[in-house]
């Protein structure tokens, strides 16, 4: 039986040993060339094809992306690996040079990485918007008002439990701001930050049956576990834009620039835009989101 250690300690006499020698030899380092390629990650096909997805938790859990993906990886041959987290910390991965494409909804946050290069060519996907939920005997009685800032002073001034996600995602920078421009400092037994993603914290609000700020994508989603229902609807203040943005191959060796940028040109093309556009009216009797291409912000009219 061959016995590669013994082939290459001691060696084969004549010719042929020689040529078989050269042959193993050859065949060995393309293995190890390989290996340390995938170790890496930067060598070879099979690792290029990969393409980190760095998102928020609210397009995880709303169910669209289980939809889009598969769609994706048939389409291009390209394969997705999701980091699913709040807006703050899907960017913050992105500009380390740690996923290759962010698609996000945090406006003010997006454009500042923009402004630094540290993301590129960002473009509108699709919007839906914020609605703040709330016990049905409404404490706070947020249901006589029409703002969302209206609402939180009230939930304020009453002292009603309130689930922040505490999580510089999109949604909690939009609740900070709706706090700051309603002149409160949230603080108190009543204000519970829960640190976690969208679904976690709608789970935890309907436990302690409190009012929270959700995406209505992804409260409509899991409306059957929530209970509380919707007391603040409608405010223009409460716009959830979706941004899809590619990274600085800069910010990182690894970075999959032509994945990411492939990903980014699948969400703003014609069929997946109609894709989106259709996502949920079958179980919801109503579309989750508003696919926005080729709109900027000041064109959605809403």
């Amino acid at each position: 039986m061959f016995d590669p250690m013994r082939f290459f300690c001691k060696g084969w006499k004549g010719g042929e040993g020689m040529r078989m020698r050269i042959r193993f030899t050859s065949l060995l380092c393309a293995f190890l060339i390989g290996v340390v390629a995938l170790g890496d990650g930067r060598g070879g096909e099979p690792q290029q094809r990969n393409v980190i997805l760095s998102t928020t938790t609210s397009t995880q859990d709303s169910g669209l992306l289980d939809v889009l993906i598969p769609l994706f990886e048939k389409q291009s041959g390209y394969v997705i690996k999701t980091v699913s987290v709040g807006t703050g910390q899907a960017l913050a991965l992105a500009a380390k040079g740690d996923a290759d494409v962010a698609l996000v909804h945090a406006p003010s946050l997006e454009k500042q990485y923009v402004t630094e290069r540290k993301l590129l060519n960002r473009r509108l996907v699709m919007y839906n918007d914020f609605v703040l939920i709330g016990p049905k005997e409404d404490p706070a009685k947020i249901k006589s008002v029409k703002t969302a800032i209206a609402a939180v002073r009230l939930i304020e001034q009453s002292r009603s439990r309130f689930v922040s996600r505490g999580d510089n995602s999109g949604t909690h920078n939009l609740e900070k701001l709706l706090w700051k421009q309603a002149g409160i400092e949230p603080k108190g037994s009543w204000y519970i930050e829960a640190g976690q993603g969208m679904g976690a914290t709608l789970g935890i609000a309907n436990e302690r049956n409190a009012y929270t700020l959700t995406d209505r994508g992804t409260y409509l989603a899991l409306a059957k576990r929530v209970e509380l229902p919707i007391l603040v609807e409608g405010d223009k203040a409460l716009l959830n834009i979706y941004s899809v943005m590619e990274v600085n191959p800069a910010n990182g060796p690894r970075i999959n620039a032509a994945g990411g940028k492939a990903f980014a040109d699948f969400l703003v093309s014609p069929h997946t835009q109609a894709v989106i556009g259709n996502f949920g009216k079958e179980k919801f009797a109503q579309p989750l989101f508003v696919p926005v291409a080729g709109k900027r912000e000041d064109e959605l009219g809403v």
